[in-house]
């Protein structure tokens, strides 16, 4: 059945799981920061925009620690990518399709004061309930909606 899910193997995204838990969990041990990223969308266009949701201090004041966080994310990735090897297979998802998805990924982190990364990886981390639910919903809808795009096909 681990081939059926995981055809190239698991060993690639227990690493990852594994590296992305003692990353967040460093980040909270050594400055008491919780690493989600939907925050840091609303931390960046704190960047641009004056509109009172994005100029609020918890926004424009960590938007130097997300900024580097995510780019730590995207660096370690493309290390990992040059370190195994493995060829970076593009998308055959169309664009528009996409920035649908993003939005409507977007709208529902911020509806569930936070996404996967927050809830699932440091939420549930530090036992919270709230967390738990989310995370519950999160892998419902998306069990759901993978399984009706793979009927519709």
């Amino acid at each position: 059945m681990l081939d059926t899910l995981f055809p190239n193997g698991i060993a690639s995204y227990a690493t990852g799981g594994l590296l992305m838990g003692a990353g967040v969990a460093l980040l909270y041990v050594t400055t008491g920061l919780v690493g989600g990223m939907s925050t840091l969308f609303s931390a960046v266009w704190s960047f641009v925009s004056r509109a009172p949701h994005f100029s609020q201090a918890r926004y424009a004041g960590s938007r130097a620690w997300r900024l580097a966080l995510a780019a730590g994310l995207v660096l370690g990735a493309a290390l990992w990518t040059v370190a195994s090897g493995q060829a970076i297979e593009p998308t055959t998802i169309p664009a528009p399709q996409l920035v649908v998805a993003g939005l409507i990924a977007g709208f529902g982190a911020r509806m569930a004061n936070g996404c996967t990364s927050g809830h699932g990886i440091c939420g549930l981390a530090s036992l919270q309930a709230s967390s738990l639910a989310a995370v519950a919903v999160f892998m419902a809808t998306a069990i759901a909606t993978a399984n009706l795009v793979q009927a519709l096909r």
